[in-house]
């Protein structure tokens, strides 16, 4: 294999880059002189092998209606078999463009208008919104932060399926914003606390494959058969391989009564056929790509190291939350003492930088901001100078 080069700087500009060419329209700012670190997805060239199978396929020509063959269950079994010693029943597989608008379905499918639903703050805010937005209630179940991190908080989590009865609990494992991997001595007693109260747990586990060096993956799938009937599990390669654009995503689910609901639910939307190029991608890189990702997460370690070395230094007042897991650098920016709107504004107009700032992911996110960390070391150099901007502001404070 071809040594990637991740230190190798690529012009997204004028692609159609969410995160480069529409800053202004999405963030309402003039965005061309800001760093852009705020959408999850890298910088980097996809891997060589994924190119070429993307080539082939184009160069066939003819772009029918496409189905899942052989191949891409394989491939996608195969990759979780190897790489986390995770057996998936191919009869599990349910497949859609992307994990958000799945779990929107799951969401309607799943519960009534009006039903609470659970998820655990810091949290996404695609998971907010496909609550709210469907006319669920959201009920908050704040992690515990600690020096060390986040843990689960299960005294209110109990409190919680007590006084809410909530239909679903939406998990995110590894957590995007904190990095956390779940273990399975957490997992356990979470699921038991569902199992107690019939509350079902879609995981969101797209983050899987991206765990940092001595770290692990556990997925509520690896805990027991005696938890299949109420879980799902929400994987794609996206993240792993920067595919984003190109959707597939899969719902492992193994309890077959939700599945064929979830099928036909999938069938009423027309949601019945799939991206070719889609599907070439994604098998193309649980196929041919584990060196490029085990050269990709070492990347990403030290893209995190060295980032948490220049704070310390540089910004002592900015400190990164440990992490296991993502490419998210999860900042605690309370010591500059200053709320949310000043610290937005600081960002944008001192620093230069557009990042996701900590309130997006609900009120646990207050004082914090998230960085992308999946981007050439140049961005990150690029981001401590700014940054080292605000600390000269502290300093005059």
């Amino acid at each position: 294999m071809k040594q990637p080069n991740f230190n190798q700087v690529i012009n997204r500009h004028n692609t159609s880059s969410l995160k480069w060419d529409f800053i202004d329209q999405k963030l309402q700012l003039d965005g061309t002189d800001l760093l852009p670190m705020w959408v999850s997805d890298v910088d980097f060239k996809c891997p060589d092998e994924v190119i070429q199978a993307l080539h082939a396929r184009v160069e066939h020509g003819v772009f029918g209606y496409s189905e899942r063959d052989d191949d891409y269950y394989q491939s996608v079994m195969n990759w979780f078999t190897s790489r986390h010693q995770l057996d998936i029943g191919r009869d599990w597989f349910t497949t859609i463009e992307g994990v958000v608008p799945g779990l929107a379905l799951l969401v309607q499918m799943l519960s009534e208008p009006g039903d609470n639903i659970v998820i655990q703050g810091p949290y996404y805010g695609s998971f907010a919104n496909v609550i709210t937005m469907n006319h669920r209630v959201l009920v908050e179940n704040p992690l515990l932060e600690s020096i060390d991190g986040y843990q689960f908080d299960f005294c209110h989590l109990e409190a919680v399926f007590k006084t809410s009865s909530p239909k679903l609990l939406i998990l995110c494992n590894p957590h995007n914003p904190t990095g956390r991997c779940w273990r399975r001595d957490e997992l356990v007693p979470l699921l038991d606390l569902c199992k107690q109260y019939k509350v079902i747990v879609i995981s969101d586990e797209i983050w899987a494959d991206l765990t940092l060096p001595g770290e692990k993956y556990t997925s509520v799938l690896h805990l027991g058969h005696e938890y299949h009937d109420s879980i799902i599990v929400a994987t794609s390669a996206s993240k792993t391989f920067g595919l984003s654009s190109l959707r597939i995503a899969n719902f492992l689910i193994p309890n077959p009564t939700i599945r064929q609901a979830f099928i036909n639910r999938l069938n009423a939307h027309g949601l019945d056929v799939f991206n070719s190029l889609s599907m070439s991608a994604a098998t193309a890189a649980y196929q041919y790509s584990g060196q490029w990702l085990d050269a990709l997460q070492i990347y990403l370690a030290d893209n995190r190291r060295w980032l948490k070395q220049k704070l310390e230094i540089v910004a002592p007042w900015c400190r990164m939350v440990n992490a296991e897991g993502t490419y998210l650098a999860w900042l605690d920016c309370r010591a500059l003492k200053i709320n949310q709107h000043e610290l937005k504004n600081r960002l944008l107009y001192q620093a230069k930088m557009a990042v996701s700032m900590g309130e997006s992911f609900g009120v646990m996110g207050k004082g914090y901001i998230r960085l992308n960390l999946g981007c050439p070391r140049e961005y990150l150099e690029v981001a401590i100078k700014g940054l080292s901007l605000l600390n000269e502001f502290r300093t005059r404070r």
